[in-house]
């Protein structure tokens, strides 16, 4: 590991040389001759010499050797973390056969004059697989199957749903290929008769067979204004698609369906079923997750030199932690032999084929060779013989906070894949992080040294936590309770970011499954023996915050408004608010006199008339009564989800 050591005076003997010289032009311009040859200049250089030698040794102390001590611990600093989204590859047309885009495609948002291009690299293989319609089939909820295939392909009339349609009634169409990741355009020829839904938020709900259960597929978009005319909808299937046989009539395809949902008291639905005349569809584009990150293969990292603790910079860095393990090959006379990443070389044996990986400097360290008390050497780690190259299978490197592009911004085809006219990501990027400084690593090393990777306090549990995953910004540990005693509970709120009103986007509070068990795999080997450990994001209330405010003369009222609604997502922010800017606290009451206080503090606020609380339920968003203060649970944090702030003037 490398720490880069501060240099508190980095002028050498020349520059110390031409400094005096330029005192002597200022404070005695009758002395001209500044050659070598000069007794004066050779009595500067003299002098020189020596204040080169103070320097230097000053340049070991103290911070510096604060730094040394903390390489002497093993500490690495947190090296960036990687923004990840889901970019979506649009077809200019429908293809006949499988069109694969490997692992390893590069796309890219749009360079502008004033920004660089921010490059994404796809980290799985797809396949967009071609598929069409061959059968159509509908079903209500109360059993009626009917097979409605030969209707569909001579273009006669039947009901989507029952003759009064009801909740969970459904039809089904079979496609030729389970399509699996893949976007898929069905064009429906249909109507309906009678009063219908809202077109903008039909009750309806895309799903597909996963071999398990019926999962949810999202809506591109909907041409038919929810089944009230002839139209494409475009959804967007699951990871799993499977082929199965629907029960009732026997017919053995890749099923999708769409489901009439229950409806809230009050919302439109339909009072006759739409009516179908023909179904089709085909495969328009397939999704793959893509990483903020660049990936390299079969580098030569460099040729050993026979001799202990060799390192090797990798050229692209700082390396970016994945699920895929770092893998060094050493040449040998068989091939190339697999050598194993250690955290330690303490355990490692001269002939153990070990070696340890610096993710923040990229750099790949063998083994030392240490001097006992009795005088021998011993080695830690095999050493390669003289000449023997060594290289890394697969590495990837970037990450940062540049990465958290917003939904849309990915636009760009770097790479060349046949018959994709477009890309683009319909969620935003999150979960980069920039790595850490040296200024944190101090701080952090307090900690670190009590703790020596052991997960006994909750101190030492949220240390562990967030060493294995840069990318969470908050962790909290905490008893699990009387209901499991023993147990610990370990919370985690990963690093978000903020939606257009500059609240948190709901869907990045909750961690990746991979951080989940990247961060199980650390705290499993941290852990007493018996403990239980829970890993799970905090709960979150829904805050909605009323307020009437009234602004000072001549201040501008919609200006006024956003400000206020800005400092009360600060304030309240679960990663940046609270009254020391880390986060609201666990567990922290919101008090209605609070919000007055945060309203006060804009700037163009004259009087806050009334400031009301209220929470929301998440299923029903259906609004509390008035309440004076929000109580949390210990393990709850708040989610400004609405508010209402009118301003007028003073």
């Amino acid at each position: 590991m490398t720490l880069s050591a501060p240099n508190l005076d980095d002028r050498r003997f020349q520059d110390l040389v031409d400094d005096a010289k330029r005192l002597v032009q200022r404070n005695c311009p009758e002395w001209s001759d500044h050659n070598v040859s000069d007794p004066g200049v050779t009595l500067i250089e003299a002098v020189a010499f020596m204040v080169d030698q103070l320097v230097y040794r000053l340049n070991r102390v103290p911070e510096r050797n604060y730094v040394k001590f903390l390489e002497l611990l093993g500490l690495e600093l947190y090296p960036a973390a990687a923004a990840r989204t889901d970019v979506t590859f649009w077809l200019s047309a429908p293809q006949p056969d499988i069109l694969p885009i490997p692992a390893g495609t590069e796309v890219a948002t749009l360079r502008t004059a004033s920004q660089q291009s921010t490059s994404f690299t796809t980290v799985e293989d797809l396949a967009i697989v071609p598929c069409e319609q061959v059968y159509a089939v509908t079903a209500g909820v109360a059993g009626d199957i009917v097979d409605r295939t030969a209707a569909a392909s001579i273009g006669t009339d039947f009901p989507g749903f029952g003759a009064q349609p009801q909740a969970d009634d459904a039809f089904y169409i079979g496609l030729s290929n389970p399509v699996p990741s893949c976007a898929v355009a069905i064009r429906l020829s249909c109507h309906t008769e009678g009063v219908g839904v809202d077109p903008t938020h039909p009750p309806l709900s895309w799903e597909a067979w996963d071999g398990h259960e019926w999962a949810s597929c999202a809506v591109d978009r909907d041409g038919t204004a929810g089944l009230n005319q002839a139209g494409d909808v475009v959804i967007h299937l699951p990871r799993a698609h499977e082929v199965s046989v629907l029960p009732g009539v026997s017919l053995r395809a890749a099923w999708i369906r769409c489901r009439l949902i229950q409806v809230a008291e009050g919302q439109p639905t339909y009072s006759d079923p739409p009516q179908l005349t023909s179904i089709s569809a085909w495969t328009t584009g397939g999704t793959a997750p893509a990483i903020h990150a660049k990936v390299t293969v079969n580098e030569i990292a460099g040729l050993s030199e026979e001799v202990p603790a060799q390192r090797f910079r990798l050229v692209n860095r700082p390396l970016v932690a994945t699920d895929e393990p770092v893998v060094l090959e050493v040449a040998s006379g068989s091939g190339w032999d697999e050598w194993t990443r250690v955290r330690s070389f303490a355990s490692s044996g001269p002939d153990d084929h070990h070696f340890m990986l610096d993710e923040a400097e990229g750099d790949i360290v063998l083994g030392p060779a240490v001097r006992e008390v009795d005088g021998a050497l011993r080695q830690y780690g095999a050493v390669p013989p003289k000449g023997t190259p060594l290289r890394v299978r697969r590495y990837w490197s970037g990450g940062g906070r540049t990465g958290n592009v917003t939904t849309g911004a990915i636009t760009q085809l770097k790479s060349s894949v046949p018959y994709v006219t477009r890309v683009e990501n319909r969620g935003a990027a999150f979960g980069g992080v920039d790595g850490e400084t040296l200024e944190d690593a101090k701080v952090r090393a307090p900690v670190v040294l009590r703790s020596r990777d052991r997960a006994v306090t909750t101190e030492d549990y949220e240390l562990v936590a967030a060493t294995a995953a840069p990318e969470i910004a908050r962790v909290r540990c905490l008893a699990a309770g009387a209901s499991d005693p023993g147990g610990v509970r370990v919370l985690l709120v990963p690093h978000v970011e903020d939606n257009e009103r500059g609240a948190p986007i709901f869907d990045q509070l909750v961690p990746r499954r991979e951080t989940l068990a990247r961060i199980g795999q650390a705290l499993d080997a941290s852990r007493p023996i018996g403990s239980r450990v829970v890993i799970e994001p905090p709960s979150y209330i829904r805050v909605v915050v009323v307020a009437m405010v009234r602004a000072r003369a001549r201040a501008e009222l919609g200006r006024v408004r956003d400000a206020c609604i800005e400092a009360l997502q600060t304030y309240l922010h679960p990663t940046r608010g609270g009254a020391d800017g880390k986060g609201w606290p666990f567990g922290r009451s919101l008090h209605a006199a609070e919000v007055h206080g945060i309203l006060l503090r804009v700037p163009e606020v004259e009087v806050v008339d009334e400031a009301k609380l209220f929470w929301t339920d998440p299923a029903t968003e259906e609004r509390s009564a008035e309440m004076p203060r929000i109580d949390l649970d210990e393990g709850a944090l708040l989610h400004l989800f609405d508010h209402q702030i009118r301003v007028i003037e003073a």
